[in-house]
């Protein structure tokens, strides 16, 4: 804001009641000469804005100068990449895995080794030291002349997670995969974190989001798949498994009548075509009519936890069909009229209109009873359901009927999500499955593995 060192002069006070100056308002009545007042004392303002961060208190700095000796004591050409992530994790206090990115913000001549003023420069005198983790994880990151993170930001932290994480070391055989799955992992962050939808990542959405501790948790747990959030390898297995279910002639894209297919005919027609209008995101896809691996990330995001924001906001842009930001009973009605057919088709008893939206309306409670809001939806814990009732029959039967088990199981465990559920559900049954094809095949015993929840 100011330059260091300068302030703004302070704003001039009423001339009235001054405790710096008091003008004289005509001869004294006591007739003494107006004494000449003498210059007002200019106050000092502390500086309050460092360009760079604020400077580390003389105490923080001294230790730290003292455990960075420690660790470069002995090595005067400085460390190899190898030898830098003790650095990275008990320097920086950063997961292990942002260890050859930092060497190479450090390193920006490729000399092959970080010497102790040179980190220091970066570490301490830039002031990295005194600000919070996020911030110096995002300055670490970013490109230098950009103020937010891209995909691309996110691959070396992914490649060195894939190479060093004993949770994955299974995947260095098949590199394809480990691909994918950095893509994955990329695509869900986004997904959850990036709430603007732009693929620009700022570091205000990565202060308010959860993927700091999600990467914290990756660092220390031995086994990646109860790392939930975004890092899961059973999580990426499902999504990947699904999607290469639709994709039939594995080109990689999947058409409207791949997506129809999903979840056992679970769609509507109407809202797939809303999908594919790519009014709730544009596809990434470049092919028309096609969706690809990345838009069905989001898609099967959205569809499997729809209690979370992002999703509720997916699925708000479908439904809103003129784009005013107010879903309407005849928007509502547009939508549910294909499930109502579904349902006669179905020999199953139908449900009229009337009686769905009143149960919508008991069910979020919006501020005005004649549209519903993105605002109302998001105050509400059976938000998502609406949807189900809208578009999804088979979510919208297990909703009618909902088994106490399962209300129960979720009860006890509150902190797992709806996807949560889900992709445990379904890594369980692709995993038997994947058990009865090898014992087809001669090459495994059905149940000779254990099929124990990961969690």
């Amino acid at each position: 804001m100011f330059p260091a060192g300068s302030a703004p002069p302070l704003s001039p006070r009423s001339s009235s009641g001054s405790p710096r100056i008091m003008k004289q308002r005509g001869p004294s009545s006591l007739g003494r000469p107006a004494k000449v007042l003498s210059e007002p004392v200019k106050e000092l303002i502390p500086q309050f804005y460092f360009q760079n961060g604020r400077p580390p208190p003389k105490e923080l700095k001294e230790r730290c100068l003292f455990r960075i000796n420690q660790f470069f004591y002995g090595h005067t050409e400085g460390l190899q990449m190898n030898e830098f992530k003790v650095v990275t994790k008990e320097i920086c206090k950063l997961p292990s895995f942002f260890s050859p990115i930092l060497f190479q913000k450090i390193d920006v001549n490729g000399a092959g080794f970080v010497t102790r003023d040179a980190f220091v420069d970066y570490w301490v005198n830039d002031n990295l030291l005194t600000v919070d983790i996020a911030t110096q994880i995002f300055t670490i990151m970013k490109q230098p002349n950009n103020v937010f993170l891209t995909q691309d930001d996110f691959k070396p932290i992914l490649r060195e997670l894939l190479a060093t994480h004993p949770g994955l070391e299974f995947l260095q055989s098949t590199p394809e995969f480990q691909e994918r799955y950095a893509e994955t992992v990329i695509y869900r962050i986004f997904y959850y974190i990036n709430r603007a939808g732009n693929g620009q990542l700022t570091l205000r959405e990565l202060k308010r989001g959860n993927l700091i501790a999600a990467m914290q948790h990756a660092d220390e747990e031995e086994d990646i798949n109860k790392v939930l959030r975004y890092f899961s390898y059973e999580h990426f297995y499902v999504i990947y498994c699904k999607f290469w279910e639709l994709d039939t002639d594995h080109d990689f894209l999947i058409d409207k009548e791949n997506l129809i297919r999903y979840g056992n005919h679970a769609l509507t027609y109407r809202i797939v075509d809303r999908i594919f209008s790519q009014v709730p995101r544009k596809f990434t896809s470049t092919v028309e009519g096609k969706m690809g691996y990345e838009d069905f990330v989001y898609f099967i995001l959205a569809e499997e936890d729809k209690s979370s924001e992002p999703s509720l906001e997916y699925w708000f842009k479908c439904v809103d069909l003129d784009g005013n930001g107010v879903i309407t009973r005849n928007e509502m009605q547009f939508f549910y009229e294909e499930q109502l057919h579904r349902m006669e088709c179905m020999a199953q008893e139908p449900v009229v209109f009337e009686d769905i939206l009143c149960q919508i309306i008991d069910m979020i409670k919006p501020e005005n009873e004649s549209y519903v809001t993105i605002r109302d939806l998001k105050g509400g814990k059976l938000s998502g359901s609406v949807f189900n009732i809208l578009f999804n029959l088979n979510k919208f039967m297990a909703f009618e009927t909902r088994d106490p088990f399962l209300i129960r199981q979720e009860r006890e465990n509150p902190t797992l999500t709806e996807w949560d559920r889900f992709a445990h559900r379904e890594y369980i049954r692709l995993s038997m499955e994947e058990d009865v094809e090898e014992a087809s095949n001669g090459s495994a015993e059905v149940w000779d593995e254990s099929l124990e929840a990961p969690f």
